[in-house]
């Protein structure tokens, strides 16, 4: 049984590297789903604008309201970057809209119920649960610019603008 187990490692470590996780610098998964204000939007709809999609575990937790206040307070400055925020995750559009108008936030948030965003950005969290907390910066042509995988809810909304004036700086 141990001579099995170690002759099927380097085929489940290959499948690990292989893994369609996305990359910096390719096209971001492109996705569709039900928001707050009853409509559906899709990654295609904010063409030519910075795209901030955030995904955060369960709607009113404490984490994930330091997190999209925080986006909340920093939002105008956001848009000064020609940047949208999206919020996406497993709740459903019920809950999504709950806490949107509790905490007064002006971007959209998306009821992932399905999972296939999650799935799609690889951001599935333990037992298919819950959305790992994970920021994806995505550039007005539709690449990733940056992945945020690791993320301090207290200080992620100055990170996240900070990586983004770099990279537009950087560019110009």
């Amino acid at each position: 049984m141990i001579s099995l187990n170690l002759t099927l490692l380097p085929i489940l470590m290959m499948f690990l590297f292989l893994s369609d996780k996305p990359k910096v610098g390719e096209p971001a998964p492109n996705f569709s789903g039900l928001s707050t204000g009853g409509k559906t939007i899709t990654l295609d709809d904010y063409k030519g604008r910075w795209v901030i999609l955030y995904f955060y575990p369960k709607a009113f937790t404490h984490g994930c309201t330091i997190e999209s206040c925080g986006l909340r307070d920093n939002y105008a400055e956001l848009t000064k970057l020609n940047a949208e925020v999206i919020g996406v995750s497993f709740d459903d559009i019920e809950k999504q809209e709950e806490f949107k108008k509790a905490n007064e936030l002006p971007f959209d948030l998306i009821s992932d119920k399905d999972k296939s965003i999650a799935k799609s950005y690889d951001t599935v969290g333990l037992m298919n649960l819950y959305a790992k907390r994970k920021t994806f910066l995505i550039d007005p042509e539709g690449k990733l610019a940056y992945i945020f995988d690791k993320v301090d809810t207290a200080t992620h909304p100055q990170d996240i603008i900070d990586v983004l004036a770099g990279i537009i700086k950087a560019s110009d």
